[in-house]
């Protein structure tokens, strides 16, 4: 294959298996208490997976070749700062909206922007792989490999944004939508980290703990408190574990 035709596959695949993920709504059944429940379960079983095993470790790695002895400072920050600009997201759309009004809606909304944002240093790592091979050695074939281990694990993310979006909004078409656009963004910044793969370097383990400390907020402030709300508790617990130990797979071995 062309040089060309390897990065476009690349970028592609990402936003691809997100949205074939959230394409899964369709195949479900009317939203229910039970299906709310395996939602809201799985769907944080995987962010607070992916936070811990995407983001927090790769960060932790990349700040230690970046940072040196201060590399945890990067982590820690970052990590907090995610969770302060999801609270920041709190107040604002609390002032310029109505969605506080709808506590199911603006939950859904918040999940969605925790894992768009999420999406965004993946897209970088997936620029940032190709840059690298292509200023080196030209053999694009590992930085593909990079890109397709990404996409196997945003196919389950695609569905964790579409399933609580249908669960709120009851339009399957509506929450296929946001799930697919929620992986959007990662074709847009892999083409950023492509081009400025030496130069961004420094910045990804921000990225990463600032998504996921975003991520973690939503799961601890927002989705595991319904779990607990009606007598299926056990359901969505166990939801929550399968979808965790489905993530952690995927991380560790692609």
């Amino acid at each position: 294959m062309s040089d060309v035709l390897y990065i476009v596959i690349g970028f592609s695949i990402i936003f691809l298996m997100t949205t074939l993920g959230a394409s899964c709504v369709f195949f479900l059944k009317k939203p229910s208490t039970l299906l709310n429940m395996l939602t809201i379960g799985f769907g944080s079983g995987i962010m607070l997976s992916a936070s811990i095993w995407s983001l927090l470790l790769p960060a932790i790695e990349n700040s230690e070749l970046e940072y040196g002895d201060i590399f945890i400072l990067p982590v820690a920050v970052g990590f907090l700062l995610g969770g302060i600009f999801m609270v920041l997201l709190d107040k604002l759309t609390g002032h310029f909206s109505n969605l506080k009004k709808d506590k199911g809606k603006f939950k859904a909304y918040k999940l969605f922007v925790a894992v768009t944002v999420h999406n965004i240093p993946e897209g970088l790592s997936v620029g940032f792989a190709f840059g690298a091979v292509y200023a080196v050695s030209g053999n694009f074939l590992p930085a593909l490999m990079v890109a397709v281990g990404i996409a196997l694990q945003n196919f389950p993310e695609g569905l964790a944004v579409a399933l609580p979006m249908y669960q709120t909004l009851g339009k399957k078409s509506k929450a296929f939508l946001y799930g697919s656009l929620s992986g959007v963004v990662e074709p847009i910044f892999a083409i950023i980290g492509f081009f400025l793969a030496s130069e961004l370097t420094f910045l990804m383990p921000w990225l990463l703990a600032f998504s996921a400390g975003a991520m973690i907020y939503v799961v601890v402030e927002e989705l595991l408190p319904e779990l607990h709300i009606n007598e299926k508790t056990t359901i969505g617990t166990w939801a929550f574990m399968i979808g965790f130990i489905i993530m952690m797979i995927l991380d560790l071995c692609l």
